[in-house]
């Protein structure tokens, strides 16, 4: 999976930064917990990475200095919201189509 610049420049910090990583792990992992559809949970995080992104872009290295290049343009961050998902929560279980119907002999 290949992340935008904006995507990757907050996995970077999410990954030098363990406080950050801790918050972001734990939410993810509640996310995860819920009985929602997984496009739901992954365009809530998008969204949520997006504010993350915005507020960090005021305060924090490398964000700010990339702001004042680049500008802060509305990017995806529906790669790395999958990819996050992937790495810090468990799988949920497929459910069996066939489990429900009797067996074919």
């Amino acid at each position: 999976m290949s992340l935008n610049r904006s995507e990757q420049r907050v996995f970077d910090y999410l990954q030098s930064h363990p406080e950050e990583r801790q918050f972001w792990q734990g939410k993810l992992r509640a996310a995860g917990k819920g009985n929602d559809d997984q496009h739901v949970i992954i365009m809530r995080l998008a969204e949520d990475l997006w504010r993350y992104y915005e507020e960090r872009s005021a305060v924090a290295s490398p964000f700010k200095e990339a702001a004042q290049t680049e500008g802060v343009q509305r990017t995806s961050m529906k790669n790395l919201a999958e990819l996050l998902l992937r790495l810090w929560t468990e799988p949920k279980p497929r459910k069996n189509p066939a489990a429900g119907s009797p067996a074919v002999q």
